[in-house]
């Protein structure tokens, strides 16, 4: 991969960001309601309104307020939340941390699951095993986060065999074996889908690669089973599914809203839940932001990967 090319993808991933913030900030300004409504309340009277119209710079032009947000974003400085009267880089970053956690246990249960699992099914093919599997991968794909987040509470935490929490949220510097007990049920929502998707995916890929030319000719060479799928099928079989998890990093980041309502994790989705509910702008502009990052460089950390994984990809 040469220098000119990930500059240019780096090019790539500011204009997106551009594009992004420019229709998240013009979003929100046209939003119904009125932010100094929201803060001072509906008995508010027309002077006040004015006043604190003036005080939160909503009474310039919307091109000035947006050169304003975009100028403090660049310095790090997101503003000031209307609602907690704290600052949002504060507010943001716990929450950002909080589902950084859930979605980072989601990706790796997943990873260490679904490819597994995958290759099982490719190298039985036909097999009861690969039945059960191709099922399960339907079964995970049709099934919203709604509806398996409520079949687990109702399994697993329900008032007569609680097993696990139905919610809640344990900090991991207080009790770290709490902290994994809070997110097993909500890691398991998000995973599942994730987990159909990308098993489905090794288990077509790998079943095409064993087929072709270059495995038989290493069969031919005397080299052993085992190695030839680890050394020649699977690594070519693996660029696929990792497009399909960097494509469906944003059925995460829109399921992590769901789950971390239906389960009271405090994380970006819920805060931006919060955000919407009191007309909390600077929040809900740096969160959507903020996951628009994330999707972007999920994309290109994604590219760099499969160049690394597979030889015949080669970016000029």
């Amino acid at each position: 991969m040469s220098l000119a090319y990930l500059l240019r993808r780096l090019g790539a991933v500011l204009i997106v960001l551009c594009v992004v913030s420019v229709t998240v900030f013009a979003i929100t300004a046209v939003l119904p309601g009125n932010a100094a409504l929201m803060i001072l309340g509906e008995n508010a009277s027309a002077e006040n309104l004015a006043a604190m119209e003036r005080q939160l710079g909503l009474d310039r032009p919307v091109v000035v307020q947006y050169f304003d947000w975009i100028s403090g974003v660049v310095q790090g400085d997101f503003g000031t939340s209307l609602r907690l009267q704290l600052p949002v880089s504060q507010v943001v970053g716990e929450a950002f941390w909080n589902s950084m956690s859930l979605a980072v246990i989601a990706l790796v249960a997943v990873t260490l699951i679904a490819i597994p699992m995958g290759t099982f099914a490719a190298l039985k093919r036909g097999s009861i095993w690969d039945l059960f599997i191709g099922l399960f991968s339907y079964v995970g794909t049709a099934l919203p986060e709604f509806v398996t987040a409520t079949l687990l509470l109702v399994f697993f935490a329900a008032p007569s065999r609680q097993y696990l929490p139905a919610g809640g949220f344990v900090a991991p510097g207080e009790d770290l074996s709490g902290f994994f007990v809070h997110a097993i049920l909500p890691a398991t929502t998000l995973g599942l889908i994730l987990m159909a998707h990308i098993s489905r995916q090794v288990r077509s890929e790998l079943a095409d690669v064993l087929s072709s030319d270059f495995v038989r000719a290493a069969r031919l060479k005397g080299i052993p089973e085992g190695r030839v799928i680890r050394r020649h099928a699977l690594p070519n079989s693996l660029t696929p599914a990792i497009a399909v998890i960097s494509l469906d990093i944003g059925y995460l980041l829109g399921g992590i809203i769901v789950v971390e309502e239906i389960f009271a994790w405090p994380g970006l989705g819920r805060l931006l839940i919060y955000a919407l509910q009191n007309r909390d702008l600077p929040v809900i502009q740096a969160v959507t932001l903020l996951l628009a990052v994330v999707y972007a460089l999920s994309n290109l950390v994604a590219d760099i990967v499969i160049a690394k994984l597979d030889p015949r990809v080669r970016y000029a």
